[in-house]
């Protein structure tokens, strides 16, 4: 089931980025992802409520919420990167660069998670970092 639901993420992530660029021209990239955020926001929130989950709010520990904040400040913080990014260059170049996001977030885990970096998780990183920079130079 997780494939799936990885599989939808990429589909979703594409037509973003298409969406975006599209959307972003004429407009402020700060208040476009301000747009963005507020519609995320509503669907997030309408999710929780639809599967009854506003309830579990109350047990969330303090460690979790700080995690969370931080977390949500992040992708705050990558969100207007890459409104900015997509605005004055090209989604073809933008879009590998932003994508490295996965060999910095494999790296991070090895670092701070203590998840194991296999040869092959290894070859691979490499070759995201290669393609990428073919992609874009």
């Amino acid at each position: 089931m997780w494939l799936l639901f990885a599989v939808g993420s990429a589909v979703f992530a594409a037509l973003t980025s298409i969406l975006a660029k599209v959307g972003i021209k004429d407009v402020n990239a700060g208040l476009a992802t301000a747009i963005r955020t507020c519609v995320v926001l509503v669907m997030a929130w309408g999710m929780v409520f639809l599967t009854h989950a506003q309830g579990g709010i109350l047990v969330i520990s303090r460690k979790s919420w700080m995690f969370l904040i931080l977390s949500g400040l992040a992708t705050g913080a990558s969100w207007l990167c890459y409104y900015w990014a997509l605005q004055i260059g090209e989604v073809s170049k933008v879009v590998p660069v932003d994508k490295m996001s996965t060999v910095l977030t494999l790296i991070l885990a090895f670092l701070f998670l203590h998840e194991r970096m296999t040869a092959k998780s290894l070859i691979g990183t490499l070759l995201l970092t290669a393609g990428t920079l073919v992609m874009v130079l």
